[in-house]
């Protein structure tokens, strides 16, 4: 399958890495401390198969770590590695870049020796998440950025609002939708909103709705 985004083949079974909060956007970037030994694994493997991983919720707020029997969600993203380093204490720090989401249509046992859990997935409904959207003066745009103004304050996160404000319109739907401290039900919508017009959208009535609450950061371990 070839895109704007993507030149080279999606995989027909995708290595998964469930997480609880996480989810990766089209065209958003997501960091990652891995140090669980399936994980290790995983990156391993697909640093020389294409470089790909797909993130994805299960259903349930899970620990860490994640059962290997957890419901997950139908709907993930294939995240491309675009950033690894070794720092020799175990771990993996990784940077994905969001290509297109996947819908999940059925989980394969783990391969005997590595762990983790693959899939096959359905790329057929989202081969849009590919090209990027032209019209960076998005709907809503003034208004996502006075409300995020207004709940960053709330939240006490610290922001580059001249980088916010300079974003392209898609890539700071991205960006918000992914780092903002939501609940992972609420992250799961979003992700699940046809395009990044839908997504801020909802973004706008996450803002307008939401209480104070603790924000976690943006890097997720696993």
């Amino acid at each position: 399958m070839a895109g704007f985004r993507n030149p080279f083949e999606l995989p027909k079974q995708l290595p998964i890495f469930p997480l609880s909060g996480a989810v990766l956007m089209p065209f958003g970037h997501l960091p990652l401390n891995v140090y669980e030994p399936r994980y290790i694994h995983m990156i391993d493997d697909a640093l020389g198969q294409g470089r790909v991983v797909g993130m994805i919720q299960p259903r349930k707020v899970q620990g860490d770590p994640v059962p290997d029997d957890a419901e997950l969600y139908d709907i993930g993203t294939v995240g491309r590695i675009i950033q690894f380093a070794d720092p020799g204490d175990g771990r993996y720090v990784v940077t994905l870049e969001g290509l297109m989401r996947f819908r999940v249509e059925h989980c394969i046992e783990p391969e005997f020796g590595r762990g983790y859990r693959r899939v096959m997935p359905n790329y057929s409904t989202f081969e849009h998440d590919l090209n990027p959207n032209e019209n960076d003066d998005g709907p809503g745009r003034e208004r996502l950025l006075e409300l995020t103004r207004t709940y960053f304050g709330e939240q006490e996160i610290e922001a580059d609002w001249e980088a916010v404000a300079g974003a392209p319109y898609e890539a700071l739907v991205a960006s918000l939708s992914m780092s903002c401290p939501f609940a992972p039900e609420e992250k799961q919508a979003l992700l699940e909103t046809h395009d990044h017009e839908d997504r801020a959208a909802m973004l706008i009535s996450l803002f307008e709705m939401s209480a104070d609450g603790d924000h976690d950061g943006t890097i997720f371990k696993h």
